[in-house]
């Protein structure tokens, strides 16, 4: 009976993909941050294309081939053969730690992902669960040893040292543990402060934690459980929000809501101001809804499951639409394009890239899957004066898209730091690669 009722549901996913096959609209994509379309009073109806399911064939890179930066940079692998690279974080004393994790699929919803090729995208199904930590001795930019530093956890993801203790954003938890900096493990059980949503309906299981300037507050980025609460909004408390708690976990508040996916986070230098990139809804079509770069007000409210970019009403929320939170929609800043999964955030606080770079905001786009033509797959850039975007986001680090026609990529960035000495990492989790940026 059981294998029938299996049976029964790989045939619904099968008849589903086949009625999602992709259309490639050549010539939709010319490869660049696009913000031109992206106006408050510009943006396309939902739906004036049809939504697509168009996942990318990763291919690795081989030989010596590696993305490509602007003149005047070079790239080098800092390392290799991880497993499933997500996040990473620089410790004080130059310690690298990477947390290896991804999205656990079983049963049907694996074999799935298989036959629709998101697998290969995104290499969904198991989760390494660890936190590796990679130290340079000599500090010159390759590293010397590598340690496990933990393992046991839960799809760990945003990590944080504050004075002896260290921090993890486990999908269902903020853990904290005693540390000295140093350490090359942690084996000694830790403490869940914070219980955070995770459950059957997980779509956006990331949990990234930062602190502030005094360190005495800790911010997490919950992302919503669905795309756009189809499985009820129930499922979705505390969730599409950024939390603030302190550091024993007490005291918690929702410093700002209704973002639907905000993993990468940070304080624009000189300023008080916190900024996230928010990786919007899917399936309203090939523009429909950007990405985008935000500073985050607190109490301030973005839209999510209601309304996106201000009050613009998603339809599917029509039966269960809150007026009155849609006309305090807070229009984010800066749009980075429709599906670009745009997730990695670090501000450039650092010398040694050339004067046009600093103070301003780096952001890796993981990529679509959800664009009849790819977009994303690259780390753009946003400049900044006096704590404000100066200028409209350009390509950084580029050629992670080996064949646009044919959907191939050669690995997806997601995870970025900046080094002691200026230079830049970014972790490349679909290719188990990180990537090192330098100025020459």
């Amino acid at each position: 009976m059981k294998n029938n009722i299996a049976i029964k549901y790989l045939c619904l996913i099968l008849l589903m993909l086949s009625c999602n096959t992709k259309k490639l609209n050549k010539g939709s994509y010319s490869g660049s941050v696009n913000t031109s379309g992206y106006q408050d009073d510009s943006l396309p109806e939902p739906y004036a294309t049809k939504s697509v399911k168009n996942f990318s064939l990763v291919q690795g890179w081989k030989d010596d081939r590696k993305p490509v930066a602007p003149a005047g940079f070079s790239v080098t692998r800092f390392a290799d053969k991880l497993d499933h690279p997500r996040w990473i974080y620089v410790a004080d004393n130059g310690d690298v730690f990477v947390a290896e994790s991804n999205t656990v699929l079983k049963g049907v919803l694996k074999v799935g992902a298989k036959i629709s090729r998101k697998i290969k995208t995104e290499h969904e199904g198991t989760s390494a669960n660890k936190i590796i930590l990679l130290r340079d001795e000599d500090k010159n930019g390759v590293y010397e040893k590598q340690y496990v530093f933990m393992e046991g956890l839960n799809q760990p993801f945003g990590m944080l040292i504050i004075g002896n203790h260290f921090y993890v954003g486990n999908t269902d938890g903020l853990m904290k543990y005693d540390y000295t900096l140093g350490d090359t493990s942690i084996t000694k059980a830790g403490k869940q402060i914070v219980s955070l949503p995770a459950g059957k309906y997980n779509r956006h299981w990331t949990r990234n934690i930062i602190t502030n300037a005094a360190k005495d507050k800790i911010y997490i980025g919950v992302g919503s459980g669905t795309n756009v609460a189809e499985q009820g909004l129930a499922n979705e408390v505390r969730r599409a929000n950024i939390i603030e708690v302190n550091l024993d976990g007490s005291d918690e508040k929702i410093y700002a809501a209704g973002l639907r996916n905000p993993v990468g986070m940070g304080w624009a230098p000189g300023t008080k101001t916190l900024w996230a990139a928010v990786n919007e809804r899917d399936e309203l079509g090939d523009e429909l809804v950007p990405d985008y770069l935000t500073g985050v007000k607190e109490n301030g409210f973005y839209g999510w499951p209601y309304s996106y970019y201000g009050q613009h009403e998603d339809p599917r929320m029509k039966d269960n639409m809150n007026e009155a939170l849609v006309k305090s929609a807070i229009v984010p800043d800066v749009p980075l394009g429709a599906h670009t999964a745009s997730l990695g955030l670090v501000f450039y606080d650092k010398k040694s890239f050339p004067k046009k770079y600093h103070n301003g905001a780096f952001i890796t786009q993981h990529g679509s899957w959800n664009r009849s033509v790819l977009s994303g797959y690259k780390v753009i850039f946003v400049p900044f004066d006096n704590g404000k975007p100066s200028g409209k986001p350009e390509d950084f680090l580029s050629g992670f898209v080996s064949d646009l026609s044919k959907s191939e990529v050669l690995g997806r960035p997601v995870g970025i730091a900046v080094l002691e000495d200026g230079s830049m990492l970014v972790a490349d989790d679909a290719s188990n690669i990180i990537w090192r940026v330098q100025a020459d």
